[in-house]
């Protein structure tokens, strides 16, 4: 929100799916770690329904985060993937170029 953008927020994985439905966005930023729907499964449902989404990827606080964020790449058109604690300079740059800025 600092930077500009609007920001929708989702409680869970179900929850981002039925927002993205209902409005979609220019870029999704998900965890992969979530409740009632994993990101893994947002990220797939998404694409199948979606295939034109744009999709950030974030994971942390397991010792395999960044093996697992790179199998999410490969299975998936993930855009990019980010491992906690978030470079959020980082993150806003690759924002910015999915965006279109």
């Amino acid at each position: 929100r600092s930077e500009g953008y609007e920001v929708v927020n989702a409680a869970n994985g179900k929850d981002g799916v039925n927002r993205y439905r209902e409005e979609s966005a220019d870029l999704i930023i998900t965890d992969i770690n979530m409740p009632e729907k994993s990101g893994p499964e947002l990220i797939f449902e998404l694409q199948k329904e979606f295939p034109k989404v744009k999709i950030i990827a974030i994971s942390g606080g397991t010792e395999n985060a960044e093996e697992y964020l790179k199998d999410i790449t490969v299975f998936s058109d993930v855009r990019h993937v980010f491992s906690k604690p978030l470079d959020i300079s980082a993150m806003l740059r690759v924002v910015k170029e999915l965006v279109g800025e």
